[in-house]
């Protein structure tokens, strides 16, 4: 009895190893149709490389890929450009947390796959697509990284073709220095102060808000500014960063919005009753 048993569990383990090596061999193979009429079979290689053919041209390909530590790859076909067709994409695990990914698309005109790179990343915080999420609705990617205590997010659009940085965050440590001159209620779940912008496609910034640096802006809306209100009696509110007089000035518990920062200077926006909205600079290191 107990050599039969042997023998069954044998055949089990047997069974398994086969279903788990079948399931590998699956999961290293993906077949797509990446154009009308356009079929590519991409198969991985050790050390993460992926090798594709195309039908019906029968063209090949050796993709550079991604790959973790121990050479491991997660093939996948997503539409990330959001024409119908899926992309082939290939995520790896590097480190702990982050996850480096490597889209590519068909170039109809030169018959073959190209890597997907964006055409602007001055601001980018995570150097590419990384932890990639494709969000339809708003026709946005986004990447997601994390670099010591701290989580980022950039977010991508398209300019026609080109794949361009749209919305990006810079972290602040002014916290402890913006305190005695505006106060900003946080709870234990808010995260650090950081600076978040839009951008459009040629690298201009089209709009600057001070937020918590944990909750990303919804794409396609209007960035949210935190608040706060003046702690001193008189707070002086300069026209331009590094400035060293002005008449004008916010007083205690005036409420204001903050918009951008430079070098330790803090925009502000004050609605005043009778003169509408009033932009200025405050310096938290005078």
């Amino acid at each position: 009895m107990k050599h039969r048993d042997a023998m069954l569990a044998a055949v089990v383990m047997g069974l398994a190893a086969t279903c788990a090596h079948a399931q590998d061999a699956d999961q290293a193979r993906l077949q797509l149709e990446m154009a009308a009429g356009v079929q590519a079979q991409a198969t991985l290689q050790d050390g993460g490389g992926i090798a594709v053919v195309l039908a019906p041209s029968g063209k090949r390909q050796v993709l550079p890929g991604v790959a973790d530590a121990d050479g491991n790859v997660r093939l996948s076909a997503e539409d990330v450009d959001f024409d119908g067709h899926p992309e082939l994409v290939a995520r790896a695990s590097v480190g702990m947390v982050n996850e480096a990914v490597a889209v590519y698309r068909f170039d109809p005109a030169r018959q073959q796959l190209v890597a997907l790179e964006p055409i602007s990343t001055e601001g980018a915080q995570c150097g590419g697509l990384m932890g990639l999420t494709v969000d339809a609705t708003t026709r946005t990617l986004s990447s997601s990284c994390r670099g010591g205590p701290m989580w980022y997010v950039d977010q991508y659009r398209y300019d026609g073709a080109r794949l361009y940085l749209y919305r990006a965050e810079r972290l602040l440590m002014l916290d402890d220095v913006l305190e005695p001159y505006v106060f900003i209620k946080q709870t234990a779940d808010s995260g650090l102060l950081a600076v978040w912008s839009t951008f459009d496609p040629d690298g201009n910034v089209l709009e600057t808000a001070i937020g918590d640096g944990l909750e990303t802006p919804r794409a396609g809306s209007p960035l949210r500014r935190i608040s706060g209100h003046v702690m001193v009696a008189r707070l002086p509110l300069y026209s331009q960063p590094g400035d060293a007089t002005t008449q004008r000035y916010l007083v205690r518990d005036d409420r204001v919005e903050l918009l951008d920062e430079r070098d330790g200077w803090v925009q502000v926006r004050y609605d005043n009753p009778t003169r509408g909205a009033v932009l200025g600079w405050v310096n938290t290191q005078p």
